[in-house]
């Protein structure tokens, strides 16, 4: 057998025997990102929404700013998180450095122009097709935007895995912020950076594996949600007037 089969086989052992220190990492990273998604997604999709239907000056410097934040390195979210943590910083007295805390802020900058900007362009194009009936029902801009996000809150279950994911596989700022130690801050992609480093191959690569198939199962939960609504929606439809469901 070669070095791939030998660390597949081993990490297919560790997962299946419950293996202490990998899913002590795997509950931790969870925990990390499931709080920055949560965080960054209540506040994502109302700024979205408000952003898609709200018309003011600089509007379009704002949008591109936004844009440009969606290709914001992990790193550089984790090198000012760090300044602004750090003892001297104008945060430091919150004493979050190397913290789990730390981590979840980090985590929240990067998510949150990616909901916000994915939000705005979903609720902006229903916008442009149902803006104005709601409007002329007068509807202001802040409801306009709430209502036409709920009528999307579909496909907002998506961007929001689409937000987790960005949050949970990205190494650089968790590892600037958090300092990778072992038991405290110590997440998937950190772990798998240091035992590849180590030569540990069949932990980083069931990490690795325990990783895709997180991500995996939540695009598969929203899936289900999703052929859910649409039968009882087909539902609904096709029952017969003075039928109750």
């Amino acid at each position: 057998m070669n070095t791939f089969t030998d660390s597949a086989l081993a990490a297919f052992d560790l997962i299946i025997s419950l293996d202490p220190g990998l899913w002590a990492v795997v509950w931790r990273s969870v925990a990390v990102s499931a709080t920055a998604c949560l965080l960054g997604y209540g506040v994502g999709v109302l700024l979205g929404a408000w952003l898609a239907v709200a018309r003011f000056a600089g509007r379009g410097a704002v949008l591109i700013g936004l844009n440009t934040l969606l290709a914001l390195p992990s790193v550089v979210v984790g090198l000012v998180v760090y300044l602004l943590l750090s003892r001297t910083g104008p945060l430091g007295f919150l004493g979050w450095m190397f913290s789990f805390k730390a981590m979840v802020l980090a985590q929240f900058v990067l998510v949150l122009p990616v909901v916000t900007a994915l939000t705005r362009q979903v609720v902006e194009d229903v916008e442009r097709q149902h803006g104005e009936q709601w409007a002329s029902l007068g509807a202001g801009p802040r409801l306009r935007g709430v209502l036409l996000a709920w009528d999307e809150r579909y496909a907002l279950l998506t961007i929001g895995v689409a937000a987790f994911g960005r949050a949970i596989s990205e190494v650089g700022a968790v590892m600037i912020v958090g300092g990778n130690i072992d038991g405290f801050t110590r997440v998937m992609t950190t772990a798998i950076a240091l035992e590849t480093s180590k030569g540990d191959l069949p932990l980083a690569l069931g990490l690795g594996l325990v990783l895709l198939g997180v991500v995996l199962l939540l695009n598969l939960l929203v899936l289900a949600v999703r052929r859910w609504a649409e039968f009882r929606q087909g539902q609904v439809v096709n029952t017969p007037k003075g039928w109750v469901t």
